[in-house]
């Protein structure tokens, strides 16, 4: 069994988990509040408000009801969205009675078809939570980063790289949306995920299930995760030499563990909507929108690389109002990529009703006319989506890269099966996603570590040089041994 204790003591961890708050709440807070209806933070405040109102967890703005006519209907039960982070934002309602003020006038303002500028424009408890949440996620990483590379500053390294990068995103954190919840529950996730490789220890394993069960039910395409999380555990457990028993042990805490939250969700599914799944339209909607990509021109193939790399893109092309060549990658403008998705989505619902019912043949269509298409576009929209964490995934990336190269030729432990469920994400991502790096703001933990455990292993050879530069400083040379020997 491997010595997982943490070697950086509690004080210091403390310390920077209070300066990481710190720092974040004063950047997320420096944030203007427009509205509670930018950007996607209508999506959760509708589903906590008839939470509030109805006590009905519902589809939200997806929700096929009359409740926008008449106020008194409540909406039928829906499943489309996961219920943690909509909970939370319900919780923060009951416990601010000026935040459940501004969502229950936000929401009734919006159903009616109007904008109500009477509206309080208040959301500090969510960005308190959300401060909260990433200051956490910071020492978890960096804790990870400890475990994966005892010794030296690996922690305070790892703390400083992820920190940097969380503060370059402080503008999407700052909204009412899922973004801090699910880099939170991740961190825990893979943290705990480290921790089990490690120890074997069923009790990590079965934390590190939780958490990826949290994480599922705050985005579902988390459950992808799952079969990955239980390879690797799998592979990790064998190759110490474990017996079949002892592999199936944690492996079985873990799926317990993750199952039991997943499929809590699935039975509430079925006795209040009716219907045995995770989610109902999430996919499809997803993939219909993605679909909207693949009429990418190939001028726009191109410049989709220098448009995405921090600073150069923000230089080189209109990002605020989109008046160029690059336009259809701002969602606002007309024609962009998300407008023509969300349109052909609303169209196909207009037609139809539901999309589960016809996905799979949109799906063979698109795949059988563009499958080359599809997979050539998901690499620009990569590339767009690797730089999380903005300018400072220019000074991450880089390391990070040649960390996983390193770890190819000299196999550090751990630290490839850490990266791999992020990337992963990526790749989905880009194959049923979109170009935005909120959706890959995980990969901001292995960046962080992979840049710390090449800064470490750099100091702790010039460490090392320095006491033998200065005991051959102080050697005599062999002419002066020989001469005073004569």
């Amino acid at each position: 069994m491997t010595d997982h204790r943490s070697h950086t003591p509690l004080t210091i961890k403390v310390s920077v988990g209070v300066l990481s708050l710190i720092i974040i709440c004063g950047l997320i807070l420096a944030r203007p509040v427009t509205t509670l209806q930018d950007f996607d933070q209508p999506i959760y405040i509708t589903i906590a408000y008839d939470l509030d109102r109805y006590g009905t967890f519902s589809n939200g703005i997806y929700a096929d009801a009359d409740s926008d006519i008449d106020s008194t209907i409540p909406p039928p039960a829906g499943m489309f969205f996961g219920p943690v982070y909509p909970m939370l934002v319900y919780a923060a309602m009951q416990l601010d009675p000026r935040f459940g003020a501004a969502v229950r006038c936000s929401v009734a303002a919006d159903r009616d078809d109007r904008d109500d500028p009477t509206c309080d424009r208040y959301e500090l408890p969510i960005r308190l939570l959300n401060a909260f949440m990433l200051a956490i996620a910071v020492i978890v990483i960096a804790s990870t980063g400890e475990l994966l590379f005892p010794g030296g500053p690996t922690f305070l390294l790892s703390a400083a790289a992820a920190l940097v990068a969380v503060a370059c995103e402080a503008a999407i954190f700052s909204y009412i949306m899922t973004e801090a919840t699910i880099f939170w529950f991740y961190s825990l996730f893979a943290f705990f995920s480290v921790r089990a490789w490690k120890s074997g220890r069923a009790a990590h394993y079965l934390v590190a299930g939780v958490w990826l069960g949290l994480l599922c039910l705050t985005k579902p395409s988390f459950l992808v995760q799952i079969p990955l999380a239980l390879l690797l555990g799998a592979l990790v457990l064998a190759s110490s030499g474990r017996k079949p028993t002892d592999v199936l042990k944690p492996l079985l805490a873990f799926s317990i563990a993750c199952g039991c939250l997943v499929g809590g969700w699935m039975a509430r599914n079925v006795i209040s909507v009716g219907k045995l799944g995770f989610t109902e339209e999430y996919g499809s909607a997803v993939l219909i929108e993605r679909f909207a990509y693949n009429t990418m021109s190939v001028r726009e193939f191109f410049q989709a690389f220098p448009y995405c790399t921090p600073g150069l893109g923000d230089l080189a092309f209109d990002k605020e109002g989109g008046d160029d060549s690059m336009h259809r990658f701002v969602y606002w403008t007309d024609g962009s990529f998300f407008h023509l998705g969300r349109d052909r989505r609303v169209s196909l619902l207009e037609d139809n009703g539901r999309l589960d019912p016809q996905i799979s043949g949109i799906v063979r269509d698109e795949i059988r006319a563009n499958w080359w298409r599809h997979l050539l576009v998901s690499i620009p929209l990569a590339w767009c989506g690797l730089w999380a964490g903005w300018v400072a995934s220019l000074l991450l990336v880089p390391p990070f890269v040649w960390a996983c190269v390193r770890a190819l030729r000299e196999r550090p432990p751990m630290f490839l099966p850490y990266t791999l469920p992020a990337l992963l994400n990526l790749a989905l991502v880009s194959l049923i996603g979109n170009h935005y790096t909120r959706y890959n703001l995980i990969l901001i933990g292995p960046y962080a570590i992979g840049t710390a455990s090449l800064l470490t292993m750099r100091l702790q050879r010039v460490r090392w040089r320095g006491p033998l530069r200065a005991s051959a400083s102080v050697s005599p040379p062999p002419s002066s041994v020989a001469s005073s020997s004569d």
